[in-house]
Order: C-alpha cells, then structure tokens, then sequence
C-alpha cells in the first residue's frame, strides 16, 4: 500500500515567499546596517568630524604634553624654541649675510621673527600632518573615527605652539619700538585663513604620505626650499626689484609669502601695509587648498590602515 504524501507547513522568509529571501545588502539596508570602516558620504562627513570634536581636542592635548615628556625642562621648551630659532636665524642672516638692507624696514629682528614663525607653522603643521595617518595606523585599525581628525589634531597642534610663540613675537616687537596699535587684531582673521590652508595642505599630503610613505622623508627638504621663496628674511620687493616681472609675480602670490606679509603689516608701523589684494589672495588660497584637500582625502576614507 502506497501512502500519500503528508504536506508540511514551511515558516515564512522574512522576504515573504520563500523564494524570496532578501540578501545580505537588503537585510544591512533595512537595518541601517554599514560596512565597517567604510567611506561615508560626503555631505555627512563634516557632521562626523563635528561630532569627534571633543576627541580630536582630547588627541590634540595629549600629543602636546607628550612632545617634551622626556625634557628636563618639559613645556618650559615652547617658549626656548623660538627663542632660539630667532639667534640662529639672525646670526647667519642678519650679521653674517648682511640682509638688514633687503626688508624694507629698519627693525630687522622683528622683521625676521614674524617670517620664521609664520613660515614655521605652515612648514610644521604639513610636515606632521602629512604623516599623522601613516604614523597612527594602529590608532586607526583599532578605533572607528573620521580619519581626516588625525591631520586636523596635527594642525592643532602647530596652532597651539604658534600661539606661545606669538607671545615671543610681541615682546620682542615692543621692545625693539614698535607701537602696540589697533592694526594688531589683522592677526586673528590673517592666522585664520592660514590655518584653512594648512588644514587643506595637511590633508592632501596625508593621504598622498599614506600611499608612498617614503613621499614623507622628502617633505622637510621641499619645505626648506619653500621657505626661501617667501621672504621669510628678506623683502620680496627689494630683491625683485630688477627681476622679470612674472618672477616678482609670483613670489608674491606664493601663499608663504602672502601669509608672512599680512602679519607684518599688521604688527610692524615700519612696514608697509599690504595691498587689499593680498587679503583677497590669501582667501583664495585657504578656500582652495581647504576644499580640495578635503575632497581629496576624504575620497580615500576607507583605505587608510588598510596595508
């Protein structure tokens, strides 16, 4: 005797019909589910980074109290530094190469203090921040943030040193003569706009440095050379007096000179003020370099720490 086949009841899919079981995309989709590690879009990035301010800060902090842990004289070093930099920078330049006549004012010394410092902390925050995700590839595979917070920390951190070394750049600005006046607060919106063009710049090398690491020894020497194109211890005017013009041309539209020629105008009465255009430069610079570079790294967002 044959029996007759017994039907069994089968449980639905979530899908509903059983052949249509959702895959692994529709099931993360309907969950809100994502990949980690994976790029977000664009227009929820900066959100991101807003929402890791208080981490980006706490980093920023400890990398400055780390930078001269092992000193004798610890943090004392912030206020020494540029102290320093100043004599060396004054002795090759100002006694031994005798470039006092090529400023465009008699006070030298502070003419060449606001030089170094401004160039420095460009040179300081596109050097660290250029290899702040290659050297934190284990901060990176073991938290989930925004990359773009470790070039953004390095920045930080130049602007912070900037600030100590500011306060040496008064004393000594005052003190050779020149007058304290009103003209001093052009230095928030000029170190504003340049900390736009360093975050960019910091972020365009930090991806490119992640890619070819050996990219971020040879950043110090372009940066060397860099700096002796923006009149950081001489005036671009004076000495491109008798050049062609598209070369004085250029010298002045270099983002390291126009940077270093706001400051001066706006601390030295002995200098000449610069021209409204220069403002209008180093906007351009810091939008450009800001947007690109943001874009620019950002599109690499789920690749870093990635070996």
């Amino acid at each position: 005797m044959i029996e007759a086949p017994v039907a069994t009841a089968t449980a639905p899919s979530p899908g509903g019909a059983s052949g249509d079981t959702p895959t692994a995309q529709q099931l993360a989709v309907r969950y809100g589910l994502v990949r980690p590690g994976a790029r977000p879009p664009l227009r929820s990035y900066p959100g991101l980074l807003w929402g890791r301010r208080h981490f980006v800060l706490a980093y920023t902090q400890a990398r400055l109290l780390t930078m001269y842990a092992g000193a004798r004289l610890g943090q004392l070093w912030k206020l020494l530094t540029p102290i320093l930099n100043i004599a060396v920078y004054y002795l090759i330049f100002g006694v031994l190469l005798k470039q006092k006549h090529n400023t465009g004012t008699g006070n030298y010394i502070s003419f060449l203090c606001i030089g170094i410092f401004v160039f420095t902390y460009t040179r300081e925050s596109v050097t660290t921040g250029g290899k702040s995700v290659a050297d934190r590839l284990d901060l990176i595979r073991a938290v989930q943030f925004p990359r773009a917070c470790l070039p953004l920390a390095a920045v930080l951190v130049q602007l912070e040193q900037l600030v100590m070394s500011l306060l040496v750049v008064a004393v000594i600005v005052l003190g050779t003569g020149e007058p304290l006046t009103a003209h001093w607060l052009l230095v928030l919106p000029a170190l504003a706009v340049q900390t736009l063009f360093n975050t960019g710049l910091a972020m365009i090398l930090a991806r490119v440095v992640a890619t070819v690491r050996d990219l971020g020894e040879v950043i110090p020497f372009v940066m060397r050379t860099w700096m002796y194109t923006c009149g950081v211890m001489y005036s671009i005017d004076k000495v491109t007096a008798h050049a062609p013009k598209f070369v004085a041309t250029a010298l002045k539209l270099n983002p390291g000179a126009v940077y270093i020629e706001l400051v001066r105008g706006a601390l030295l009465k002995s200098y000449p003020s610069p021209a409204l255009w220069t403002w209008g430069v180093a906007g351009g610079w810091a939008g450009a370099s800001l947007l690109v570079g943001f874009v620019w790294f950002w599109k690499a967002e789920d690749r870093y720490g990635r070996g």
